[in-house]
């Protein structure tokens, strides 16, 4: 079975790819380089340099290499961002997105995973966020990725297609994710460690594990940055059997700072 993978140059999608090869899955990749990496792409996978809102690219590719799984990663990802350049972001992230939700019906892929965003749920008024929490996104970045969750579901629905939308708060590490192909119902999980930390509690945290005391200089939130937002994973935990490997936040930025690390070098 073959897994078209979209937006593996970057962090996370890489990571996914590393997972399924390391299970001897073959992965075709689609990524249009703009913000990740040729480096960061494992050679044992099949790069495509090309846009995901080329349906005709994502058809031949489903066609080609009998794609049967799509872990749609591919997006623009800044919030602050967003706010200043909406159209551009309702592109990529959401027309770009229904391209390849289309070509994925059409070609008979029948798993489909989306790499959404806790920027969906706004700025709610609960200390911890389920899933059943009503999204409501302040930054045209999370409406973008939750008008894509929303097509998802109405095109699964109306296919047959199973679904998993992924919401990630603060990213390090990856898992195979093989549920949906063991005959897993769609769903919609939160992924994160059921705790948080605020930005200051970061910057210290990179001073200590780069040994640089360099300087910082505090500035007002970000426009379309929630106040907090922290993740109740206990669904994915549970539905999943999945516990965060490395829970400490010096040992996440210590493996945040040598990928950034290697990529300079390369």
């Amino acid at each position: 079975m073959t897994v078209l993978v979209t937006g593996d140059a970057g962090y996370t999608g890489s990571h996914i790819v590393h997972g399924f090869l390391a299970q001897a899955q073959q992965v075709v990749v689609l990524d249009n380089l703009s913000s990740g990496f040729r480096e960061a792409v494992p050679p044992e996978a099949t790069l495509v340099v090309g846009d995901t809102g080329d349906k005709a690219l994502v058809s031949a590719l489903i066609a080609e290499h009998g794609i049967n799984a799509i872990m749609h990663f591919a997006a623009s990802t800044v919030v602050f961002e967003s706010v200043a350049q909406p159209v551009n972001y309702y592109t990529n992230n959401t027309v770009n997105s229904l391209a390849v939700i289309d070509a994925a019906i059409r070609g008979g892929v029948r798993h489909f995973v989306f790499s959404s965003i806790a920027a969906v749920y706004g700025d709610p008024a609960v200390s911890l966020v389920g899933e059943d929490v009503a999204p409501q996104p302040m930054s045209p970045y999370g409406t973008s990725k939750l008008m894509t969750e929303m097509m998802l579901r109405d095109a699964a629905s109306a296919s047959g297609v199973t679904y998993a939308v992924l919401r990630y708060f603060n990213v390090a590490g990856a898992d195979p994710l093989d549920y949906l192909r063991r005959g897993g119902a769609s769903v919609t999980l939160n992924c994160g460690y059921g705790h948080g930390y605020s930005v200051r509690q970061i910057v210290e945290a990179v001073q200590r594990v780069s040994g640089s005391n360099f300087a910082v200089t505090p500035r007002p939130r970000r426009d379309g940055d929630p106040a907090a937002v922290v993740a109740d994973s206990r669904r994915m935990r549970r539905l999943l059997s999945w516990q965060p490997a490395f829970d400490d936040i010096d040992t996440i930025v210590g493996h945040a700072l040598a990928w950034e690390r290697k990529l300079t070098i390369q």
